[in-house]
């Protein structure tokens, strides 16, 4: 196979990856439901399921939390026609409330993810998660969120600065 062509798989497959944890954090179902193929199916030891069930269960339980942010690390995509592995590092912050006060969980470990092509689209069709290691530590955020001055403070949802910005060039968040 052309090693471009293998090299422009590799890369569509990396961006899912990127896209899903995008949507994770903006906590936008749409584009999350659009990263999978419709028969697609999670396993996050917690949760086991069809991606429907996922989106189902995720977003209700981000709704807890106050943020999140998914770092992606190094990426292997292995490419097989149609069909193509991967397993991409991760590490998550997550912002909670606890009785205690604010906490900052982080969990890192890896997606091992399945991905085909069906009629010329990449989309993921299962995604396991296997974890590390796990850190809780409190919270230390200092940015005052009521009145951030100048600064451009990240946001849930298609208000994020980002949107904006990927618009004012024609580009959609997904």
């Amino acid at each position: 196979m052309d090693r471009l062509a293998i090299a422009a798989d590799k890369l569509e497959c990396t961006e899912l990856v990127t896209r899903v944890a995008r949507a994770i954090d903006r906590c936008d179902a749409e584009l999350l439901k659009t990263l999978f193929h419709p028969d697609a199916t999670d396993d996050h030891g917690i949760f086991v399921g069809s991606v429907d069930e996922f989106i189902e269960w995720v977003m209700p339980l981000l709704a807890t939390m106050k943020r999140t942010q998914h770092i992606i690390g190094q990426v292997l995509i292995e490419v097989d026609g149609d069909h193509a592995v991967g397993e991409s590092y991760f590490i998550a912050h997550h912002a909670m409330n606890s009785p205690e006060g604010d906490i900052l969980m982080i969990a890192a470990g890896r997606y091992l993810d399945r991905f085909e092509r069906r009629d010329g689209c990449w989309k993921i069709s299962h995604r396991h998660a296997v974890y590390d290691w796990n850190s809780v530590e409190p919270m230390t955020d200092s940015y005052d969120r009521a009145n951030p001055a100048s600064m451009t403070l990240g946001t849930r949802g298609t208000s994020d600065a980002s949107y904006s910005h990927l618009a004012s060039q024609g580009i959609t968040a997904s």
